[in-house]
């Protein structure tokens, strides 16, 4: 990290918002990862049901964008932000009250996914405030460098929560462990939201439309209508896409191609989260301020050749045992695996961090919430097509290193396709 950047999190006004984002990503993946594996636990021997509950947990998480995200850019850009924000927390530390509950007096599959569908609707209406808040906070100089730290500090709080998740939930007062942790972030988030400014709202007299589906559709029309929000967004969906198809295979990679454990799956997780926070804080370091896009072909190209070589080195499954952690890292192999897939998180994050700054400064004042929460039904959008395809791939024959081959075809195309952005100062 930057100097600037070091700097930008003793400002209150980011650091404030900084805490109230981090604690709030480390619960949504405490929750989730401690409900999985609490059922995985208790269904050892059932592959099969583990695996349709951890797709029924992420669409029950996702949905909530589909449905609510316009409302959520309307109420974001209507109600001052600060204000908007505790109130979002309060409802936070509701939820996982629930979720306290249910882990500790075993409430069951269903009450626990729709406590997650609740965690969802939270995270839908959080997410335009937090991103539109954040060219009101800071200087344009440093709105770059704000938005670095808080991806940055988003990816740490997804590998924390989602290891601490599977840790603790499987010790003798698990479930009371998970549940207090949950209340414990959830109130530290909201006290952390006390500290944000009050800013005034930018669209006071906007009136919310009840229709949740007409109101989508018009705010993806508006963001739709100019080009820089809709490239940006096209980018910033593009950047999930590849995180979900790559991501979402680590398990299957690590078990079927290479031969190892769930302790290496936890390291493919590690090194992504810390990948994509470093490449955020490069693009930052590297721009230095700029509102400039050049980094996204490059970035691209890392992901592309990364990816490729990911599908190159193949893998030869050991025998018998599976490989840990430290049995794997051995392998000079072994090495070039982790740093490929490094890079790709690397690109990642130099890729994602100028398009989402874009995004924010160039859309007007009174409608960036709302830019901002159809950026955010795109995002769900590539998600789920990701998810999609990568099933179909697998059902067709083309294996976890075909999808490899496929992230890294369709991201030099992107290259391609974003390469006179190398010179280019928007």
């Amino acid at each position: 990290m930057g100097p600037s950047q070091l700097r930008l999190l003793t400002s209150r006004k980011l650091l404030a918002i900084f805490v109230t984002q981090f604690l709030g990503a480390l619960n949504d993946n405490l929750l989730k990862n401690a409900l999985v594996i609490q059922v995985a636990y208790r269904n050892a021997g059932s592959s099969t049901e583990v695996e349709i509950i951890v797709t029924v947990a992420t669409a029950l998480f996702i949905l909530p964008y589909f449905l609510f995200s316009a409302t959520a850019g309307e109420v974001a850009d209507k109600v001052e932000k600060a204000r908007l924000i505790r109130l979002v927390k309060l409802w936070e530390i509701a939820v996982m009250i629930l979720a306290a509950g249910s882990f500790a007096f075993d409430g069951g599959l269903g009450f626990g996914l729709t406590v997650l569908f609740l965690l969802g609707i939270q995270a839908t209406f959080f997410g335009p405030v937090k991103y539109g808040i954040l060219p009101e906070l800071l200087a344009p100089e440093d709105l770059l460098g704000g938005n670095a730290v808080i991806e940055a500090g988003t990816f740490l709080a997804i590998l924390i929560g989602t290891i601490a998740g599977g840790l603790l939930i499987l010790t003798d007062h698990g479930p009371i462990l998970v549940g207090a942790a949950m209340l414990v972030f959830a109130v530290g988030g909201w006290v952390a939201s006390l500290f944000i400014p009050h800013l005034g709202a930018r669209a006071p007299r906007l009136r919310v439309n009840p229709n949740i589906i007409a109101e989508t559709i018009s705010v993806l029309r508006y963001a739709n209508a100019g080009p820089v929000e809709r490239w940006t967004i096209l980018g910033n969906s593009w950047f999930w896409f590849v995180g979900v198809a790559l991501v979402s295979q680590f398990p299957n990679y690590a078990k079927d191609v290479l031969g190892a454990d769930n302790q290496v799956v936890t390291l493919f997780l590690t090194i992504n989260s810390l990948g994509v926070g470093l490449g955020a804080l490069l693009a930052g370091r590297l721009l230095r301020g700029a509102l400039s896009a050049r980094l996204v072909p490059w970035s691209a190209l890392f992901m592309a050749v990364s990816a490729f070589d990911l599908w190159f080195a193949g893998g030869t499954p050991a025998g018998g045992e599976l490989l840990g952690a430290m049995d794997f890292m051995t392998s000079p192999a072994h090495w070039r695996i982790a740093l490929d897939l490094f890079v790709v998180a690397l690109g990642a994050g130099m890729f994602v961090v100028p398009l989402y700054t874009i995004m924010q400064a160039k859309a007007e004042p009174s409608h960036r919430a709302r830019v901002v929460a159809a950026n955010n039904v795109w995002n769900a959008l590539f998600m789920v097509s990701a998810g999609v395809g990568s099933v179909v791939m697998l059902k067709l024959g083309a294996g976890v290193t075909g999808i490899f081959l496929a992230l890294a075809l369709t991201n030099g195309v992107v290259a391609l396709a974003t390469w006179n952005l190398r010179k280019k100062r928007i």
